[in-house]
């Protein structure tokens, strides 16, 4: 694995990553331990990726199940031990900060799902295509769930959550 090809295209990834990683867990250290685990996995399952092309798309698919693992697992250690801590940030007052941090604050949300979809279609300018091989859904699929992202966003920021619509099925 002495390849500098490898360590390059790897070096090159890190800030990226980190910045997802950052959106996704929402603290700097856990950020930083989940893209050394996706580096890590990435580099024991080099042999499996597909092409030159994938490899962002690869490594934001290993950081993303990566962090869906983890929260599974908190979420079944936290049912075990019966405590979670739900520590609500405070913010400044003064108004152009606070209306930044109300629309970040709409942005956290959101489910980490449509999170990542914003993240990955505006922030980190993939594709659709490319967002689609990630979580292994159709184009289509991947095209509403960000429609709905982002309905969900603007709700948030306007502050009339929506609530969700309920169906009668005969």
């Amino acid at each position: 694995m002495s390849d500098p090809r490898i360590d390059e295209a790897l070096r090159s990834m890190l800030p990226r990553m980190r910045r997802f990683a950052l959106w996704l867990t929402r603290d700097a250290h856990a950020a930083d331990d989940l893209v050394q685990s996706a580096v890590e996995r990435a580099l024991s399952r080099w042999h499996t990726r597909r092409d030159e092309e994938s490899l962002r798309g690869w490594l934001f698919a290993i950081l993303y199940r990566l962090f869906l693992d983890g929260k599974r697992r908190a979420a079944r250690q936290a049912l075990l031990l019966g405590s979670i801590s739900n520590d609500e940030p405070t913010w400044p007052s003064a108004e152009r900060v606070a209306l930044a941090h109300s629309t970040l604050a709409a942005f956290a949300a959101l489910p980490v799902e449509q999170r990542s979809l914003l993240l990955w279609i505006t922030v980190e300018g993939m594709s659709y295509r490319e967002v689609a091989d990630i979580l292994k859904v159709p184009i289509g699929t991947v095209m509403s769930r960000l429609s709905r992202a982002r309905r969900a966003l603007r709700q948030l920021g306007e502050g009339d959550p929506e609530s969700p619509s309920l169906r009668l099925l005969k």
